[in-house]
């Protein structure tokens, strides 16, 4: 039997974004979704559809395709086939739903064309959008998520930190790397998709780079570099990139279990640990020491913007600031994401990013340096946020691991 998503679980996310949708569009009469991960979120069962959030009643998912698997999967009492957006007046009109005047819409997961469609078919509503608020519906994590997370984490740690340390060795590459990785990851447990939230946005168990891979142009947003096993397919590795003695590797990825995700990245050395480069082994503690200071701060009240601002004047301060975060056009202006179901959530630790922290929510944080010549290196873990302070669910040390 497949396991589902507890039917009060549903119902508190229902309560949580029509508490939000009440604060800020007060308004509206309702939200449409129309991204399958958020109607997953919603529901319990990615379908295909239009499922229709109202701010009182029950909410209807419109299928189409999947109706008779929803029908397993969500406690949801209406669910509809359609084909058309032409349908979805009429069907809200059987189940004496008004129409007219404001909506929330979900934006970002609807494409052009369809939104022209949609307007066509209901030319008397004027849509407003609620993506920030879905966003921060999702972004505090319930226990029952957290106990899903928690797990995804302790599997992704044992995954870098134990298991995959006696399957390398020199003249690997990264490519070589990216399978065993995989091999380790469905092992344990891994369900073998990691997702993105930003349009455009895919990923496949993340970047393996070695050396100079770690700084290679990349056009994926975050500070990696990676050469990827081909310009179709820039992710994984490369199979002509061999591990050498004297050059820094990383492994930065997800762990999937039930759809929630954690993020870590892992640097190795190959060779005694007495051969760091003395520069490399400063940078990298510098890394520790950036995360070490914010996840400390990962409490409730904490203001995502001014982690980020109080990271950026140590950084400014300290020989790595060209690098850190990225070299050249690779930089990014973040240290930190949410993540649950997409490897990209709300919030940011970036500059903008003002609304306080919540107990439950989940971040990963990832403080690393492009070093011209060498290769990047750094740390990245997933993160709890607690009124202890973040607590940490990808494992608790964060040393270079020696091969």
């Amino acid at each position: 039997m497949l396991s589902t998503t507890p039917a009060e679980e549903i119902h508190s996310r229902w309560q949580g974004h029509r508490q939000l949708l009440q604060e800020h569009v007060p308004q509206a009469g309702g939200a449409f979704i129309f991204s399958r991960l958020n109607i997953f979120y919603y529901t319990g069962t990615l379908a295909n559809g239009v499922l229709w959030l109202p701010m009182d009643g029950e909410p209807i998912l419109f299928c189409r395709r999947g109706a008779e698997r929803a029908e397993i999967e969500t406690p949801l009492e209406h669910i509809v086939p359609f084909r058309s957006y032409g349908d979805i007046a009429s069907t809200l009109g059987d189940f004496g739903v008004p129409l007219s005047g404001q909506i929330a819409a979900e934006m970002n997961g609807l494409p052009w064309g369809l939104s022209q469609s949609l307007i066509k078919y209901l030319p008397t509503l004027e849509f407003v959008p609620c993506d920030k608020l879905i966003a921060m519906t999702r972004a505090r994590k319930s226990e029952w998520e957290l106990r899903i997370l928690r797990e995804a984490g302790r599997r992704h740690n044992r995954c870098l930190t134990q298991l995959l340390p006696p399957l390398l060795h020199e003249g690997i590459s990264e490519l070589q790397i990216a399978h065993r990785v995989s091999d380790l990851f469905f092992a344990e447990g891994h369900h073998g998709i990691l997702r993105m939230g930003t349009f455009g946005e895919e990923i496949f168990f993340g970047h393996i780079a070695i050396g100079e891979s770690g700084n290679y142009p990349s056009g994926f947003n975050g500070p990696n570099g990676c050469r990827g096993a081909h310009p179709a397919v820039p992710y994984m590795g490369s199979e002509q990139v061999q591990w050498k003695p004297g050059a820094p590797m990383f492994v930065d990825n997800g762990f999937s279990i039930a759809g929630y995700q954690t993020d870590k990245t892992q640097t190795y050395w190959l060779g005694r640990r007495k051969s760091i480069p003395e520069s490399l082994r400063r940078a990298y503690d510098f890394c520790v020491e950036i995360q070490s200071r914010v996840a400390e701060q990962l409490r409730p009240g904490a203001v995502p913007s001014e982690l980020w601002s109080q990271s950026a004047e140590l950084v400014a301060k300290s020989p790595w600031n060209d690098g850190f975060m990225g070299l050249g056009a690779n930089k990014v202006s973040f240290l930190g994401h949410g993540i649950g179901l997409a490897i990209d959530e709300y919030p940011v630790i970036a500059e903008g990013f003002d609304l306080p922290l919540e107990e439950g929510m989940t971040l990963a944080i990832e403080p690393k340096i492009g070093i011209p010549g060498v290769g990047m290196v750094g740390t990245e873990n997933t993160f709890e946020v607690t009124p202890r302070g973040g607590k940490a669910l990808t494992g608790d040390t964060y040393d270079i691991i020696t091969v």
